[in-house]
């Protein structure tokens, strides 16, 4: 142990056992303030918790070891007056000197196991997008549009044992223009996310609503959240099953809204040079393919989806990639640009939120027909849209990453010519 903790532990033990008050003088004065055990330490000793030796003394002439901290700390273990507050400090200390503890025999593998056992990050982000379309009337949307928007994002993830864990997102969401949405509301808090997640050996067990991700296309087809269970077998090149149901927020895929889904996806490595990956998606039991002439002119309306796909990569080097997927959805009678959907990309490096001036830079071309995909994972909407993408991120600062990208295309229905800027600034913690 650091001497100034040393130091920190034996003035504590001074006061604790003169049973003195703690002054608003720093007794400490060579431990720095922001030293993690400073309040635990003056606090416990403040309120009597941590003794000296077993017969209550303290022996000042001599240097106090990690394994007679120990001791201290075990009988601090066995007191059971011990408010609430103190008890968590408590279980840090124990954690701090577990091994001398174990020897000891004061087992503290399950106690090392819950100090903090439960952990929580999150995100904050502000959104600007402004998009344009060459409006002749028929598409609904004004001839440009502009968005500003923030969301913050806390997630939970709780040990349960050695093998699962309990996670859980809240989300809030609101305009920036106002304090009210489009709809009149003052924003929206939902949780999005509560699952559990078992992990054995290279299997990989999910239930309840969790992320959903086409890895095999970049989320090309599919980023969103499902209701349900998804295995996957493999830590690099695996095999993935889902089965569940989907609510499709956008209330464009879908016309009820909410559908049955099952699929099944095979991917190599994608740590190699070469990856290849397939899929197959199936939606059930949904009204999709809207019943008006949105798409392609024609009332249609249809129960089922299914969707195949394909992707592969090459990478270069350890900072130039080349990405490529396709999908198609083979039920569906309305013209093939609506029923299919590729995407292109070259990515050169990446930006690392923990990075402070990395960055990564990306081009690529994309079609996404509104009937190939679910949910796709860009951030300009592209969906019904087809055209160039480009865009760049860079790390700021650890952990604040900003963003800006540009899509230059064409409506699918219509062949409107259509572009989206697109900036945001994320901050994690």
């Amino acid at each position: 142990m650091k001497k100034t903790l040393v130091s920190a532990l034996t003035s504590a033990l001074v006061i604790g056992a003169a049973s003195t008050t703690f002054a608003a003088a720093n007794p400490f004065e060579d431990v720095p303030a922001d030293h993690w055990a400073y309040d635990a330490v003056a606090q416990l000793a403040a309120d009597g918790v941590i003794e000296g030796y077993g017969d209550g003394t303290y022996r000042g002439d001599q240097e106090i070891t990690r394994y007679e901290m120990a001791q201290m700390v075990a009988r601090a273990m066995a007191k059971s007056n011990v408010s609430g507050a103190d008890k968590a400090m408590i279980d840090k200390l124990a954690a701090e000197f577990a091994d001398e503890l174990n020897s000891l025999g004061v087992r503290v593998a399950a106690l090392e196991k819950k100090v903090d056992n439960v952990k929580f990050h999150g995100l904050f982000r502000y959104t600007y997008e402004r998009e344009r379309v060459k409006d002749d009337g028929s598409y609904g949307r004004l001839n440009h549009q502009n968005t500003n928007d923030f969301r913050l994002r806390l997630q939970m993830t709780a040990k349960i044992n050695k093998h699962w864990e309990g996670k859980a997102r809240v989300e809030y969401k609101g305009p920036m223009d106002s304090a009210r949405n489009a709809t009149g509301g003052t924003g929206d808090v939902f949780l999005n996310r509560a699952y559990v997640e078992g992990k054995y050996g290279a299997t990989t067990i999910d239930l309840g609503r969790f992320p959903g991700f086409t890895d095999v296309d970049g989320g090309l087809v599919f980023d969103d959240e499902l209701s349900g269970g998804q295995i996957v077998f493999g830590n690099k090149a695996n095999v993935k099953l889902v089965i569940g149901r989907y609510y499709d927020n956008y209330a464009g895929t879908l016309d009820n809204k909410t559908v049955s889904y099952q699929s099944v996806e095979v991917n190599s490595d994608p740590n190699k040079k070469f990856r290849i990956g397939a899929a197959y998606h199936h939606l059930g039991n949904g009204n999709f393919f809207r019943n008006d002439t949105s798409v392609g002119g024609k009332r249609y309306k249809d129960k089922d989806m299914s969707i195949w796909e394909i992707g592969a990569g090459y990478r270069f080097d350890k900072n130039l990639a080349l990405n490529a997927a396709y999908a198609k959805n083979t039920k569906g009678d309305i013209d093939s640009k609506f029923l299919r959907a590729w995407t292109a990309e070259l990515a050169y490096k990446g930006a690392n939120a923990s990075d402070p001036g990395s960055f990564g830079l990306f081009a690529a071309y994309r079609h996404v027909g509104n009937r190939a995909v679910i949910m796709p994972t860009y951030n300009p909407w592209i969906y019904g849209k087809k055209g160039w993408h480009v865009g760049a991120k860079y790390t700021v600062f650890q952990n604040i990453v900003g963003m800006v990208e540009y899509f230059n295309g064409k409506v699918l229905d219509g062949n409107k010519s259509t572009n989206t800027i697109f900036a945001r600034v994320e901050c994690y913690f």
